[in-house]
């Protein structure tokens, strides 16, 4: 209905409202770790006016990249390969780049941690943490996009 959108809309501009003024004061080089205060808050955000505003479907195509990322993890998280407390990308001194971390496989050598970020540096190749950030930011806008077009354009086609 009309309110549930409008509500949606409140919620959302919101949010909107708080994640810009985060994103321009903790721009790189980053000063805060959100971390999981945020994206909680985040996640619940979203949930509610997906939820509320009965687009939960359009909503979880929003969420191509953590989809990928959560399927790529996979191993890791359920302990088929090893796990370290932290995945995060390490940060090069000598070259001034983000590269992928690595943890030790039992005797066999290395592995580069499976996460989304470290696998868009294996791609990609080490960058600094500005470029990685945008191109982060750039495959999130690429998937809500195509999420959008998929929602759009495509659904049509198997819902009607």
């Amino acid at each position: 209905s009309r309110e549930n959108h409008v509500f949606s809309a409140m919620i959302m501009l919101s949010f909107l409202g708080v994640s810009l003024a985060l994103l321009r004061h903790n721009w790189y080089p980053a000063t805060v770790f959100v971390g999981d205060t945020y994206c909680y808050f985040a996640g619940m955000t979203f949930a509610v006016v997906g939820i509320l505003g009965h687009f939960s479907k359009t909503l979880l195509l929003f969420f191509i990249p953590q989809v990928i990322n959560f399927v790529w993890s996979v191993p890791q998280l359920f302990k088929l390969v090893p796990c370290p407390k932290h995945r995060l990308p390490r940060f090069n001194v000598e070259s001034g780049r983000m590269e992928p971390s690595r943890v030790r496989k039992d005797g066999k050598g290395e592995m580069v941690n499976m996460t989304l970020i470290n696998l868009t540096l294996q791609i990609v190749g080490p960058m600094s943490e500005e470029r990685l950030c945008i191109v982060l930011l750039a495959f999130q806008t690429m998937c809500c996009c195509f999420g959008l077009y998929v929602r759009y354009n495509l659904a049509q086609l198997v819902f009607d």
